[in-house]
């Protein structure tokens, strides 16, 4: 079929450009860097043309829940609009496993995102994924301050993005399904110890500060909410075995 990835050169999007690529699907790439902006609408329409599925990995990095709701808001109101004009016939949205129970930053933008694709007028499937493995660095990256990296206490189950996108394509050949059972990674870690495994494997001499972060989302991370319930569709690479495909700089 014809589909066109939002968001197809983030962390999983670029995975699920080159697993619906592999299958024989013809693939649209949609991104800011590839002419196609969801917040103003720039360059859906053509990009939309005599596709029949999209499968929307797009997203912000954002803390502030007004930034992430407004970018949701726009941008899945804009893509289903276009869609809907396009003759598009099926929608795949990835979201994030646990927002229910924190309904701020990014969560919130996430929640808001679900809503309106479960509203559209556009057939859909709705999965929920647990963090990536890129997650680690990326918070590393987002958290240090000199030689100090501030790490949250979090109970986090990461996963790998090219099963993610496999699961997204998977849902894509199978047709409107609602939303599909949770996916989460192989087993539950402590974000800490992640941390501290991908600081050893990059040769970075930084030190773990804990973090107990207050209000709802703080609890989420260390109750175990932002994990998939039992029964939740399982993953296979463990983060251990994810580190070991990266270059240690």
């Amino acid at each position: 079929m014809r589909i066109a990835v939002a968001g197809g050169t983030g962390t999983v999007g670029r995975h699920v450009v080159a697993v619906a690529t592999e299958r024989g699907h013809q693939v649209v790439s949609m991104s800011r860097s590839e002419g196609v902006d969801l917040v103003t609408g720039r360059g859906l329409d053509q990009a939309l043309r005599g596709i029949e599925t999209v499968i929307d990995v797009s997203g912000v990095q954002a803390l502030s829940t007004k930034k992430a709701v407004d970018f949701f808001t726009s941008a899945t109101q804009n893509l289903l609009a276009a869609e809907k004009a396009a003759g598009v016939m099926y929608h795949v949205v990835l979201s994030i496993v646990g927002i229910d129970h924190a309904n701020s930053g990014l969560y919130a933008g996430k929640l808001v995102q679900e809503d309106e694709v479960r509203h559209g007028v556009i057939p859909w499937t709705l999965l929920r994924s647990t963090q990536f493995h890129e997650f680690v660095p990326m918070s590393i990256k987002a958290a240090s301050v000199g030689p100090l990296v501030f790490v949250p206490t979090m109970r986090t189950q990461p996963i790998a993005a090219k099963e993610v996108a496999a699961a997204l394509v998977d849902a894509a050949e199978a047709g409107p399904q609602g939303r599909l059972p949770d996916l989460g990674g192989p087993q539950a870690e402590q974000l800490r110890g992640l941390v501290a495994a991908y600081l050893a494997k990059t040769h970075q001499k930084k030190r773990i500060v804990p973090l107990h972060l207050p209000g709802p989302m703080g609890k989420a991370m260390r109750n175990g909410e932002l994990i998939p319930a039992p029964g939740s569709a399982v993953g296979r690479q463990t983060f251990l075995e994810w580190l070991e495909t990266i270059n240690g700089a």
